[in-house]
């Protein structure tokens, strides 16, 4: 099976692996400079574009991304080559780290909003607004001080007890890190669905086959449905998933328009 392994879908499986167990028990510091975070952290640094697609959060993470690489990644690199495909992977992976800041960087300029609207005007009813949109990232004794503020409005400690509440939830989520390679793992998906769509492939679960086509198909709908429901609970980066969905769409199909340029 392994013999069937192209060469630079192997190399990007050591690489990836090697550094899984490099930054996993070796250098655990390393994922958290490697990560990508917000633009506007501290803790971001330009490089993490492109390191953050080489970390991954544990064992099952790195798995389903590498497992969807060594599926579908020889035969694209049968196809099209070693260059394009390594350009695929780099580019899905780079560009929906950017994409997915943007988004980022909009849901965060909506929380400083809310953030603004209270210190312009605090009040119970201003702050109770913030916990319900923000309500996942709060323990259920937050009601209680809700409940205490509510009957002390004027009360300057306990405006100032919510203001600490507000700003501890916004750097929170500002370095909450993105990490992983399935931006550049869905790129590859809609590259396979696009240039082998009715190639049958065999899903586990459930246990039946399915069309290429329908599979990327399926994914992408999922993906535009989880972007839209935004759960809270969900720690899955689904809008990246969908960017490297979008610049794989757009790479195959320029070089389809001009087929003798694969290599």
């Amino acid at each position: 099976m392994f013999r069937s392994l192209t060469p630079v879908v192997k190399n990007l499986l050591l690489i990836t692996i090697g550094i899984f167990v490099i930054t996993s028990y070796l250098m655990p510091q390393l994922k958290g400079w490697f990560a990508l975070y917000y633009i506007n952290s501290d803790r971001f640094e330009p490089f993490q574009f492109l390191t953050y697609m080489f970390m991954h959060a544990d064992f099952w993470h790195l798995f389903s991304n590498m497992l969807g690489l060594f599926i579908f990644g020889p035969m694209l690199e049968q196809f099209l080559g070693g260059k394009k495909v390594l350009i695929l992977w780099m580019v899905c992976g780079v560009g929906s780290g950017i994409l997915y800041s943007g988004y980022t960087f909009y849901r965060m300029n909506q929380l400083d909003t809310h953030v603004e609207s209270f210190y312009n005007n605090p009040s119970p009813a201003e702050f109770n607004r913030f916990v319900a949109a923000h309500r996942h990232h709060f323990k259920p004794e937050i009601y209680d001080f809700i409940d205490d503020y509510d009957r002390n409005p004027e009360n300057e400690r306990y405006e100032s007890i919510a203001k600490n509440y507000m700003v501890k939830i916004r750097n929170n989520v500002a370095n909450i890190p993105m990490v992983g390679a399935s931006g550049a793992l869905f790129g590859v998906l809609i590259a396979f669905g696009m240039l082998f769509p009715n190639t049958q492939l065999f899903l586990l679960f459930p246990p039946m086959p399915v069309k290429a086509k329908y599979l990327v198909l399926f994914y992408g709908l999922y993906t535009v449905w989880n972007i839209i429901d935004s759960r809270p609970t969900d720690n899955v980066a689904h809008f990246a998933h969908l960017s490297g969905l979008v610049i794989g769409f757009i790479l195959i199909t320029y070089w389809k328009r001009s087929r003798d340029s694969f290599y």
